[in-house]
């Protein structure tokens, strides 16, 4: 297919951060936005050309969203399947609806990673309250997670015998989930590909990914793995692209275990929270390679510039009164970049921003920018 080149109009899936950073790197390059968001104060709307506000299965949004953009693209997994392979009908998707679709269903997506010769923790689908019956020994110590709709820890319960298992499945309403067994980590880490076609594919630097409360609190990079381990893991996450015949940007999150192996965590059909650090420090960011990919142009090349330390800036740190945080000492270091995405009200557990600190090695940027954090 032809390439798209600016000024052409494209589309965009949800308007929250990812969402606002992929229509800053359109907008960057050329290219109009039209963004489709039910929420009138969705953070992409800021900067986009176009706000439809509608549902995202709304039949004239969809209409008009095919009928005016040379392709479309979503911020997240959980918009509806569906209304990508309607889209495709008439205009250029990527990722796929089928790949939004196994990346919205971790039995599908556990499956097709094992499909793509890639290991997973042992897991158990459930579909039935039969399903869960059955001997669980080899999925305890576990956790029980909703096959749909779960992110930042939300629809995962820990569990450590079959009766608190089963029990677990009751309070998730009986819904399709996973058991997974807890593996023996040692941390855990990302790589994001870039997939245009199997000749046209980049993968950035590997990030050490730190959580609290099953949310990402910090990513290092270059993770502090031996070098050997992060290529496997971009290879492996190109591999899966291959498997998907992916076109877009993937971030596939993985477990490293005691032994120094790797296991895949889980998929996310889009650019990724731990991909932040990208905007400032490589060479091109993981927005661009979005804008790209879906755009049929080759990806950027993906050089780190910089070590680099990404720190989530949660709701949390709001005050009570809804004051902002102390941005001034943050503002005024000179390798620290702050991003802020615009949301109106703060949250405990949101995502209001994040910042990036560079510097010489990854242990003085971490160093400073757990130190940036204690003054706001």
């Amino acid at each position: 297919m032809a390439a798209i080149l600016p000024p052409a109009m494209l589309g965009i899936l949800g308007g929250g951060q990812l969402g606002r950073m992929f229509v800053v790197a359109a907008k960057r390059m050329g290219y109009r936005v039209t963004v489709l968001d039910p929420d009138a104060n969705a953070p992409a709307a800021d900067f986009a050309d176009v706000h439809l506000c509608a549902p995202f299965n709304d039949a004239d949004a969809l209409k008009t969203l095919a009928a005016s953009c040379a392709a479309v693209t979503t911020e997240f997994e959980n918009v509806n399947a569906d209304a990508m392979r309607t889209l495709a009908k008439t205009t250029r998707v990527s990722p796929s609806g089928d790949c939004v679709a196994i990346a919205q269903d971790r039995i599908a997506e556990k499956s097709w990673i094992n499909k793509a010769g890639l290991p997973t923790a042992p897991y158990l689908a459930i579909e039935s309250v039969e399903d869960i019956q059955v001997e669980l020994a080899d999925y305890l110590p576990g956790i029980l997670k909703t096959a749909r709709l779960g992110y930042d820890g939300k629809g995962q319960m820990r569990v450590k015998t079959a009766a608190e298992a089963r029990a677990a499945y009751a309070d998730l309403g009986g819904q399709a989930c996973v058991l997974e067994k807890m593996m023996d980590l040692q941390l855990e880490v990302s790589a994001i590909v870039t997939r245009t076609s199997s000749a046209q594919v980049a993968v950035f630097p590997v990030a050490e990914n730190i959580h609290k409360n099953g949310i990402l609190d910090e990513s290092i990079v270059p993770a502090r793995i031996a070098p050997e381990l992060a290529a496997s893991a971009q290879q492996m996450a190109i591999r899966l692209a291959e498997e998907l015949n992916y076109v877009g940007v993937l971030a596939v999150e993985f477990f490293v275990l005691a032994d120094n192996t790797l296991v895949v965590n889980e998929i996310a059909p889009r650019p990724h929270n731990s991909g932040h650090y990208t905007i400032d420090a490589c060479l091109t960011d993981q927005y661009q390679q979005q804008v790209r990919a879906m755009c049929e142009l080759l990806p950027g090349k993906t050089s780190l510039l910089s070590p680099v330390v990404m720190v989530n800036l949660l709701g949390d740190i709001w005050r009570d009164d809804g004051g902002e945080p102390n941005w001034a000492v943050l503002c005024e270091t000179p390798n620290a970049h702050l991003h802020l995405y615009g949301k109106k009200q703060a949250r405990v557990g949101r995502k209001m921003g994040h910042y990036c600190v560079l510097a010489a090695n990854v242990d003085d940027a971490l160093e400073q920018a757990r130190a940036l954090k204690d003054t706001l």
